[in-house]
């Protein structure tokens, strides 16, 4: 299901709070709206799946994209934890992006400028042979749009050797901390300790080309917002956007 599909009242919707979502510690930090929850998601590479195992907690990262109020990732068929997930194992699964570094006048002032989410649901493999082909496709064009056109599809072997997995999204809450040094009224001319605010951002380097490359290829036109410099959680707000259509609370 694509961004473009939910109807106006999910666009604008958020998610019930619950014992389970609610944000505990500084609750005014708390997101419930899909909008934010999802442009957080959209914005990441990476996240971490929590998860328990005969009673012995793991956490594994890997790769994962969003289409409408589902979740997929893949992994290795052989692998333990796509073996345990896939029989519709209760999941966590967690982004963040870390924006700046505060420093304040007291430790427990010092702080971090982030934006997180915090996802529940239950994990599935996907079985449908057709529907799995498609999100291996997807996969790619997530992150470089309109490049499964340009490449061989995967040989029977990787194929077979490669699980995806779903997860629709249950319940979740976004975390954002967005704000300078704030420190204790008294600590400002009482403490002589300099403070600051350093951002963080992870930006996209030069293009090496392959040593291999045959004459006469270029960057595709799709891969316009792939430019040295460009921050990472930027361009892949803009690529998701590109293969799947606004968020889906636009």
């Amino acid at each position: 299901m694509s961004a473009d599909t939910l109807n106006s009242d999910e666009k604008t919707s958020t998610f019930p709070i619950t014992e389970v979502n609610r944000v505990k510690r500084v609750p005014d930090r708390g997101r419930y709206d899909k909008k934010t929850v999802y442009e957080i998601l959209d914005a990441a590479l990476v996240c971490h799946i929590a998860y328990v195992i005969d009673g012995r907690p793991y956490c594994t990262p890997t790769g994962f994209w969003r289409e409408g109020d589902h979740l997929y990732w893949h992994g290795s068929s052989a692998s333990r934890m796509i073996r345990t997930q896939g029989k519709g194992l209760e999941v966590c699964l967690t982004v963040t992006h870390v924006d700046s570094l505060v420093m304040a006048r007291s430790g427990f002032h010092h702080s971090i400028n982030y934006r997180a989410a915090m996802v529940f649901g239950h994990a599935h493999i996907v079985e449908d042979k057709d529907e799995k082909l498609k999100l291996m496709d997807s996969f790619v064009d997530r992150i470089y749009p309109g490049r499964s056109k340009l490449i061989r599809q995967p040989t029977p072997q990787e194929f077979k050797a490669t699980t995806m997995m779903s997860m629709v999204i249950e319940t979740a809450s976004a975390k954002i901390r967005d704000k300078h040094v704030d420190d204790e009224e008294e600590d400002y001319a009482g403490v002589p300790a300099w403070s600051a605010l350093y951002p963080i951002t992870q930006v996209l380097g030069a293009p090496s080309d392959c040593v291999r490359q045959l004459p006469g290829l270029s960057r595709p036109d799709d891969m316009v917002d792939f430019e040295p410099g460009a921050p990472l959680d930027q361009v892949m707000s803009k690529t998701y956007r590109r293969t799947f259509g606004s968020p889906a609370a636009d």
